[in-house]
């Protein structure tokens, strides 16, 4: 190849430099990052990875917050095996999860069909709806839900005004945990959100071709609205899991601490809570929180996996 002249030596000469003077620069680059990241990493080992390896070694310690934790082996984790009240809190746990999830993103994805469709204040509608989402973990709302379900509760005026009887909706084994499911199930507002996004995203030539094909709404929903928003409804539905799994200050509320009545509302966390603060069993406490994130890992795995089965993805 003939070398190079005039402006194209003149052009590849200062190409050179440039890439020699970025790879210089690369590394001071490299260190301001890292500088600007200190504070992450320090908040990292200090909030994070402290604490859980902390618990990790607590969760073999037989430690009661007031003496020095004494080694235990694995007596933590066979006592598992025979405490009643944990079965009890993980079938309320799962219970919880598996009835709350689904009917929440149901409602999400239903209301983010109807303000897909071009409803005058999109942005107002959407803001109200997302409210619950910001308040609905909150100390204020679980005492209002509690006030709303008690027997003389709002609820149960309402229902007295149609000629129909109430009860005790909180106070009751039977239904204590339907008024938790429905408070759930109320904080719609993040999934409906995510939802929206992910509605706004599919083409409206896909909907035109289906119609010219004969679909109508309904067979548009399952064959063009749903397998393109599978993506959207996997990521909803593993963090909602995620956060069901965490659920604590609603059931705190509501029961008083105690995941009454007759344990109907004993969540995984709050009976946690209650070892590790009520009986100052910090070591058992601790075991059960491992548990719990080996739990939440498990259905995440699980979803992953499944995932393509039913997630269809562009490529």
């Amino acid at each position: 190849m003939p070398p190079l002249k005039g402006s194209s030596a003149v052009s590849s000469i200062n190409e050179l430099r440039r890439l020699r003077g970025s790879r210089r620069g690369a590394p001071q680059q490299n260190k301001a990052a890292f500088f600007f990241l200190l504070p992450w990493f320090a908040g990292l080992l200090a909030i994070t990875l402290g604490p859980m390896l902390a618990s990790l070694y607590l969760s073999f310690t037989d430690y009661n917050l007031l003496q020095p934790p004494r080694f235990s082996g694995l007596d933590n984790w066979t006592r598992m095996l025979s405490d009643e009240r944990l079965h009890k809190s993980l079938q309320v746990t799962f219970g919880y999860v598996v009835v709350s999830v689904p009917l929440q993103l149901a409602m999400a994805l239903g209301l983010a069909l109807l303000l897909d469709r071009g409803v005058r204040g999109l942005a107002f509608y959407r803001s109200v709806f997302y409210l619950p989402s910001l308040i609905g973990g909150s100390v204020a709302i679980a005492v209002l839900w509690r006030a709303m379900f008690g027997t003389e509760g709002l609820v149960n005026e309402a229902l007295a005004v149609v000629g129909i009887q109430g009860r005790g909706w909180i106070s009751e084994p039977g239904t204590a945990l339907s008024t938790l499911v429905v408070l759930n199930v109320w904080t719609f507002g993040s999934p409906m959100v995510i939802f929206l996004a992910g509605l706004r995203q599919i083409p409206a030539s896909l909907y035109e071709a289906a119609s010219v094909d004969g679909a109508n709404r309904w067979r548009q929903f399952r064959s063009v609205t749903v397998p393109l928003l599978t993506p959207i409804i996997f990521f909803n539905l593993v963090l909602q899991i995620i956060h069901a799994f965490q659920t604590f200050t609603q059931a705190f509320v509501v029961s008083g601490g105690s995941g009454g009545p007759a344990d109907s509302t004993l969540f995984y966390s709050l009976y946690l809570y209650q070892r590790g603060f009520g009986h100052f069993d910090m070591g058992y406490a601790s075991a059960l929180a491992w548990v719990l994130l080996l739990v939440v890992a498990a259905f995440t795995a699980v979803n992953f996996w499944a995932s393509k089965y039913w997630v269809f993805y562009d490529d």
